[in-house]
C-alpha cells in the first residue's frame, strides 16, 4: 500500500510540475508573455508586440562580452528597428544599480528594461543570454552567449524577411 502511495503521489508531482516547467521560453514553441517595465516607466507586454521580432537581451555590467554585445545590438537595433525589430535590454541583479546606468540607458536606443514580470531569466544563470521571438510570437532562438554581427544576421534576417501574421 505504501508503495502505491508512493507512485500516486510522484505522478501528481509530476503533473503538477509539468506546466511550470512548460512554462518557460523553448525553441520552437509559442514565447509565454511578459511584462516590462522601462526605465523611463513605459510598459510593454510581449502580447502587443505581435508582428515585431523581438530580442530580449540579458547582460550585467561586469560582464566583458555584454560590454561588447550591447553596444552592437544598439546599433543593429538603429538600423533595423525600421524593419520592425524591437530589442530589450535587461540588467541582472548582481549589475550596478540601475541609477548608475542612466548615462548608458541616456544614450542607448533599445529599451532599458527596469522590471521583468514573466518567465524569462539568463540561460543557467549565464550573461549575456539573448531569447528572440518571430512576428507570430514563437521562440525562434535563445542561448547563452554573446552575438556577434555575422550571428544577428544569422538569427534576425530570416525572421525580420518573414511577413507579420
Amino acid at each position: 500500500m505504501a508503495n502505491w502511495l508512493c507512485r500516486f503521489i510522484l505522478g501528481l508531482s509530476l503533473l503538477v510540475a509539468a506546466p511550470v516547467m512548460a512554462a518557460g521560453p523553448r525553441v520552437g514553441q509559442p514565447a509565454p508573455d511578459f511584462q516590462l517595465t522601462l526605465v523611463d516607466g513605459t510598459h510593454v507586454r510581449l502580447s502587443e508586440l505581435r508582428g515585431q521580432v523581438v530580442v530580449l537581451n540579458f547582460w550585467a555590467t561586469w560582464c566583458v562580452p555584454c560590454r561588447t554585445e550591447l553596444p552592437l545590438l544598439d546599433g543593429y537595433y538603429r538600423v533595423a528597428q525600421r524593419h520592425g525589430l524591437k530589442v530589450f535590454a535587461a540588467t541582472t541583479e548582481s549589475s550596478l544599480p540601475l541609477y548608475q546606468l542612466q548615462h548608458v540607458f541616456a544614450a542607448m536606443a533599445i529599451g532599458a528594461v527596469r522590471n521583468l514580470r514573466g518567465p524569462y531569466e539568463p540561460i543557467d544563470g549565464a550573461v549575456p543570454t539573448n531569447f528572440v521571438i518571430d512576428r507570430a510570437g514563437r521562440v525562434r532562438y535563445a542561448a547563452a552567449g554573446a552575438f556577434n554581427l555575422d550571428d544577428l544576421n544569422r538569427v534576425l534576417i530570416p525572421l525580420l524577411n518573414e511577413p507579420a501574421p
